[in-house]
């Protein structure tokens, strides 16, 4: 994968590199901070396309999208965005090409609500995604911990579990306790603006 522009920004942080750009406009320092997850960007829409060239565009047509869409927010997790926002233009592929290319989504084997488990993984207009990223900043801590390692990080929870020195049902638990408050947290919250 080419890299967009390669100027040496190591130094400096993904918030410094936000501000710089919305600041700036400057297409060079978005390049710079773009480059820091190409890869993981193009190995996340591979995973959705399961298409080397329908990923390449994709991870194209997500920095085109970051021009227009970064400056009219204020993105405090770059990364965290970064990846809902990738996710989201890949599953508005998938539905474009769904009799082409099968979805890889899959779903932990446990009961919970179909509207409960979609909360996350479904796709968000702007104003909802920003929405959820507050209710997420204002869960407990490990609902929060978990619900970052499971959806952005695609850590399963057995995974978690070792992370965190806590037991696998333990982490269920905060995951599905933290998507119902984000949940009740994001229909308050509409409630408020409407």
């Amino acid at each position: 994968m080419l890299k967009i522009f390669s100027r040496n920004t190591d130094h400096l942080s993904d918030q410094d590199l936000v501000d710089r750009f919305t600041n700036s406009g400057n297409l060079k320092v978005l390049g710079d901070l773009y480059n820091r997850y190409i890869e993981l960007q193009y190995g996340l829409c591979f995973k959705y396309l399961k298409d080397r060239s329908l990923a390449e565009d994709a991870v194209m047509s997500i920095f085109e999208e970051l021009i227009e869409k970064l400056p009219k927010y204020k993105v405090e997790n770059f990364r965290s965005w970064l990846y809902t926002l990738s996710k989201n233009h890949c599953l508005m592929v998938l539905r474009t090409h769904q009799k082409q290319l099968k979805s890889p989504i899959e779903e932990e084997n446990f009961m919970h609500s179909e509207e409960e488990s979609h909360l996350i993984d479904k796709e968000l207009k702007e104003e909802e995604f920003l929405l959820m990223e507050a209710c997420i900043e204002m869960l407990p801590n490990l609902q929060k911990t978990c619900i970052k390692y499971h959806y952005y990080d695609k850590k399963s929870y057995l995974e978690i579990a070792e992370i965190l020195g806590k037991e696998k049902d333990k982490v269920r638990s905060y995951i599905q306790n933290g998507r119902r408050n984000i949940k009740n947290c994001m229909k308050k919250k509409s409630e408020k603006i409407s």
